[in-house]
């Protein structure tokens, strides 16, 4: 088996969210990549300053904090699969749930790096009951990303929780190693008890799950870099048919009653994520409303604070919630929506997701009438940013990586098939004395041979030479022109379902860099000479 090289392999995450939850490029499977034409229309939200306060971490006022964990978790080499568990811990009595907040340990109680292994996505399931916005699926309670967004209701309100409901964890563990682990997941729940006189006067929330591709059975699309408006893509505003029917991204109300709290989720390249509310007959208020739609109201913009050296492309990254006093009222009927935006400036950004779940309370009448006031008002943070994701990458690491630009060629046949067995490329940047090439019209086959251990690699265009130390914001899938083969393995989401990727025919004469984005230590290169 590959030993990573230096301390660890320092990575790009490749993310792949939720399969329960909803998100999605439909099946996943990647190919070249096709930018769209450039006369979409992007819809950008209204502006809306971008947080830096920090909510502080305190337990609410009569309310206890109660530390649960699931696990070990086995931690394959290279694993990326979608898992879950029949059961989790719960809390042991009865109360409100009123702020929720997860992370990964490992076996000596420390905080794995994200460039080492990361949770993709976690969602907190409760089979006690059904979810508002994908019928058929139990309630989705909470979900975290890499991002680490807590969850917090305002005073007064919580999620009535019995030590009777059932709960269920999907998860996706990533291990960007190609190393064996194990990891444990934690989480801590601020509980009101029902015995507690505090609980007398809370107010029951539900949690309407909001998504782009809400449903879809692996719920992810690609941002192209080029595409959209001014270096931005807004899903599903900018893609050219997105859904093929029915709108993904919205829930119409069937409720009166009062949004109390949300936060988005987004992938890295993600700016920012929009929920809008459609109120038929209504007129919004000028500057508060979705572009061209004005019986649409902006009701918020959570948006991504990087901390990331390099701008917004990796997940040192902190998402803005709603602050407490945020309440906005909903008719039965109101449809609401939400939208997503991505740098498509500085990078492809494959698998990629927009979700906000939002918190809501039937029947009450506290909320403000969007139409009349303006309830998209900045957002607060939930975190800082986190020491996990110190290692950002591109520094030249010369040790590990060749200039695959000044290595001679090696002539094949077009169809010539390149294994990827044990972490390593034909043609791998550690290791190649020559570059694998093919005559302009031809065409090299891409085979990976991991797969049968379940393990997906990919091959994506990265901008060359591409011999930078891996970290966090490196490498990008920022090659040109833009290829990527999706996850070659044979199981489900996310893999795409073939363990095969030929390269474009197309490609004019040149020296091709591509890295991994499930394990972006991986680098290698191919080459296409003029007939």
């Amino acid at each position: 088996m590959r030993v990573l090289r230096g301390k660890s392999s320092r990575c790009l995450i490749a993310v792949c969210v939720i399969a329960i939850a909803g998100c999605g490029s439909g099946s996943g499977k990647s190919s070249t990549s096709k930018p769209d034409s450039g006369k979409s229309a992007s819809t950008t939200a209204p502006s809306v300053t971008p947080a830096t306060q920090i909510i502080s971490d305190t337990v609410p006022q009569g309310a206890k904090r109660i530390h649960l964990e699931t696990g070990p978790f086995p931690i394959t080499p290279g694993q990326n699969n979608i898992g879950f568990t029949r059961a989790i811990p719960q809390p042991k009595e009865n109360g409100w749930i009123v702020g929720i907040s997860t992370n990964l340990r490992l076996a000596d109680g420390s905080i794995p790096p994200v460039d080492v292994i990361h949770l993709h996505h976690g969602v907190w399931l409760n089979f006690a009951a059904g979810d508002e916005t994908s019928k058929g699926l139990p309630e989705r309670i909470f979900a975290a990303g890499e991002e680490k967004t807590r969850m917090i209701l305002p005073t007064g309100y919580g999620y009535a929780y019995k030590t009777s409901d059932h709960w269920l964890l999907n998860y996706m563990l990533h291990n960007q190693l190609s190393k064996p682990d194990q990891v444990w997941v934690t989480y801590d729940i601020d509980l009101i008890p029902a015995t507690s006189p505090a609980a007398k006067s809370v107010k029951r929330a539900i949690p309407i799950w909001m998504d782009v591709q809400n449903g879809s059975v692996y719920p992810v699309f690609d941002v192209i870099q080029g595409t959209g408006k001014n270096g931005e893509y807004t899903y599903p505003d900018d893609a050219k048919n997105p859904y093929k029917g029915a709108p993904k991204n919205e829930w119409t109300s069937t409720y009166d009653g009062t949004l109390l709290a949300t936060a988005g989720h987004v992938h890295p390249g993600g700016l920012h994520d929009d929920l809008w509310l459609k109120r038929s007959g209504a007129k919004g208020l000028t500057g508060h409303t979705k572009p061209g739609s004005t019986d649409t109201a902006h009701l918020f913009s959570s948006i991504a604070t990087y901390y990331e050296p390099a701008g917004g492309v990796s997940w040192d990254v902190a998402m803005s919630a709603t602050p407490a006093n945020w309440r906005v009222a909903i008719h039965k009927g109101d449809v609401l929506s939400t939208t997503t935006t991505y740098n498509s400036k500085d990078g492809s950004w494959y698998e990629s997701m927009g979700i906000m779940v939002v918190w809501m309370a039937p029947s009450d009448t506290t909320g403000r009438d969007p139409f009349k006031t303006a309830v998209d008002v900045q957002g607060l943070l939930t975190h800082g940013h986190l020491h996990e994701n110190d290692n950002h990458g591109g520094q030249p690491d010369p040790k590990n990586y060749a200039n695959m630009m000044n290595l001679p060629s090696r002539l094949l046949a077009s169809g010539t098939v390149l294994p990827i067995a044990d972490f390593v490329y034909e043609g791998d940047m550690s290791a190649a004395a020559t570059v694998p090439t093919v005559k302009q019209g031809g065409f090299l086959v891409f085979r990976n041979d991991d797969s049968m251990k379940a393990i997906p690699h990919t091959i994506t265009a990265c901008k060359a030479p591409c011999d930078g130390k891996t970290g966090i914001a490196f490498p990008l899938a920022n090659g040109q022109p833009q290829f990527d083969s999706g996850e070659l393995a044979t199981y489900g989401p996310p893999a795409s379902g073939k363990a095969t990727w030929s390269t474009p025919t197309s490609l004019p004469p040149g020296t091709y860099t591509y890295f991994c984005r499930i394990h972006p230590f991986m680098r290698g290169a191919f080459r296409v000479v003029a007939k």
